[in-house]
């Protein structure tokens, strides 16, 4: 079992930045693939980035390349997302997810764990 609690939401201007942390617990979280997904209202829930259980792999959706990074710290038992370069667009409740797949998925449905959200709202 893996228990996720996501942080770092709020309001921020267009333009600015912002880093989410998701704390993860549980005994094997360190070897799980990890990844973020963000919901608007009246959207799907969509995929915007993911890191592998070593951190040595990543993947972005198109929409934040070059703007988000994402980032894992095993001794922390924690996952990061610094989200630069903030657009009114990126409003959303984002969503930290596990997998025990060690390979990071761009697939929601391939996450066996979910966080219960943060909001993040970028103003223009």
């Amino acid at each position: 079992q893996v228990q996720l609690v996501e942080s770092g939401g709020g309001l921020v201007q267009a333009g600015g930045s912002l880093r989410l942390s998701c704390a993860a617990s549980g005994r094997t979280w360190s070897t799980y693939a990890m990844g973020w997904f963000r919901q608007a209202p009246g959207k799907e829930r969509d995929f915007v980035a993911a890191i592998s259980w070593v951190g040595s792999t990543t993947y972005y959706a198109d929409s934040v390349k070059g703007r988000f990074t994402i980032s894992k710290d095993n001794a922390k038992n924690t996952v990061y997302l610094q989200m630069n370069s903030l657009k009114p667009e990126d409003t959303a409740v984002y969503y930290c997810a596990a997998t025990a797949k060690r390979s990071p998925s761009r697939n929601y449905y391939e996450y066996d764990y979910w966080g219960q959200g943060t909001q993040v709202t970028v103003s223009s």
